[in-house]
């Protein structure tokens, strides 16, 4: 008798867990942008990202946020998994944040690329703000430039002072450009009055 009881009510907490997952809805637009606006602030307040690591992620309608990026210190890894899934309305959270090996030669390249490029003129007004804009991904000797700048004058510098590093293979500069985002999105608005 006890052996029926339990799978009755058993297989009743499935069926509601289930029914409950499948009329799940969609998170709303208003939704979507509240909890990129969480997740944003979540990671930068992380205490131990800097300027040699790159977060990202993606919000999908269904409450999943997608991690992504790279960093150059395993707990910070888990950490941003952490602070994410505390935020309401994030129902699951795959993290594919990617550790970086350890190694000398990349830590003495990023230094280098660190002074390279906020040691310059151009640059250096950026390294006075509480997480730099440019971040500086090292791998196995190859330099990834990541964030944003304002002028494509500064995009040009950054490149040029990481290249000059000895011991850097090749770099690779994902700088974006406010400028020309905004030049861009100007453009769309005029589009949109044209219709």
């Amino acid at each position: 008798m006890k052996k029926l009881l339990f799978l009755v009510v058993f297989a009743s907490a499935l069926a509601v867990s289930m029914y409950a997952q499948t009329n799940r809805e969609a998170l709303s637009q208003k939704g979507i942008d509240r909890i990129t606006k969480e997740v944003r602030h979540e990671l930068v307040m992380l205490p131990y990202y800097g300027v040699f690591d790159n977060l990202s992620y993606k919000v999908d309608p269904d409450g999943t946020v997608t991690l992504l990026g790279q960093v150059s210190r395993p707990t910070l890894k888990s950490d941003a998994e952490n602070v994410v899934k505390r935020i309401e309305g994030v129902e699951k959270v795959v993290n594919n944040i990617e550790v970086l090996p350890t190694s000398i030669n990349d830590d003495r390249i990023r230094r280098d690329v660190y002074r390279a490029i906020y040691g310059n003129d151009v640059l250096s007004s950026y390294q006075l703000r509480a997480v730099p804009p440019i971040h500086i991904i090292v791998k196995n000797g190859h330099v990834t430039l990541e964030g944003v700048v304002a002028r494509s004058l500064e995009k040009a510098v950054a490149n040029m002072q990481a290249n000059k590093v000895p011991g850097v293979f090749s770099v690779t500069n994902n700088l974006r450009v406010e400028e020309e985002e905004n030049k861009n999105a100007k453009k769309g608005d005029k589009k949109e009055d044209k219709k």
